[in-house]
């Protein structure tokens, strides 16, 4: 697995940057492929005007959520990245310094099917992301889109 103390390589930028090309280039056949390549142009113009340790654990998300769900389509969400369904943000990213919070929180909508009894988390602090957090949001960015 990439190394999770870093940012985005500079070919994993490329790669990103070339699937909103091809976005915006079925976009010319469709209009709802070109807002999804503003919207994923967004979303990494967002994570990239973060502060380094937030901007690196963003990044990693990101990549976390496009590996787990790639039927979420990347946008932003009160200016912070989010991975959305059917135009329906189902998770979100909201660095510390967006809201002056102490920790930044990768977070989950309505839409994400979570449910477990009469209460469940919808929330969580990320401070860091090492093997055990990135399975962890993978499993849980798998099951908020199971049921889908």
């Amino acid at each position: 697995m990439a190394n999770t103390t870093e940012g985005f390589s500079d070919a994993e930028r490329a790669a990103m940057k070339a699937r909103a090309e091809e976005l915006r280039a079925e976009g010319r056949k469709t209009k709802g492929a070109t807002k999804a390549a503003a919207d994923l142009e967004k979303l990494l113009e967002a994570i990239a005007a973060m502060p380094d340790d937030e901007r690196v654990i963003a990044e990693r998300i990101h990549l976390i959520v496009s590996e787990a769900a790639p039927q979420l389509q990347g946008k932003t969400w009160y200016g912070m990245p989010a991975w959305a369904l059917d135009g329906r943000v189902v998770c979100f990213f909201q660095a510390a310094t967006k809201f002056e919070s102490r920790y930044n929180t990768f977070g989950f909508q309505d839409p994400a099917t979570l449910d477990d009894g009469a209460m469940w988390p919808t929330s969580w602090a990320v401070t860091a992301i090492g093997p055990a957090e990135e399975q962890q949001i993978r499993t849980l960015v798998q099951e908020a889109v199971a049921h889908s």
